[in-house]
């Protein structure tokens, strides 16, 4: 099994629903998101998958997180835009746009330097 690990990162706002504290309120972070996406084989050139095709796709996908209130967004409507939620939405988008062969290992998305939540299957 071969992994190809990919960081990122974007900027968002949001407010923990029903929370008691600070993050009760309106904040934002500069999200750092890690993805690691895994294949059984290489490709004829010897890769997983270009990294760029990877990014690209990742791009993708963030973009519509990125300088956006999480909480207006359709993902968030019902749940709460906690860093755990993030990663397994993260993590299904990109599961469903990889192509064939290339499968999610796990998204990590940090919500600041010491603070992280992992999500995998």
């Amino acid at each position: 099994m071969f992994e190809l690990v990919i960081e990122t990162d974007f900027s968002a706002a949001h407010n923990l629903r029903e929370y008691e504290g600070p993050c009760e309120k309106l904040h934002g972070h500069n999200w750092k998101v890690q993805v690691v996406v895994k294949a059984e084989n290489l490709d004829k050139l010897g890769m997983v998958l270009d990294f760029r095709e990877v990014k690209k796709i990742i791009a993708e996908i963030i973009n519509k997180f990125d300088h956006n209130y999480l909480n207006e967004l359709s993902d968030f409507k019902i749940l709460n835009p906690t860093t755990e939620n993030l990663s397994k939405i993260l993590y299904n988008e990109l599961k469903n746009a990889l192509p064939t062969g290339i499968k999610v290992s796990r998204v990590t998305t940090w919500e600041s330097d010491r603070c992280g939540a992992t999500y995998f299957e």
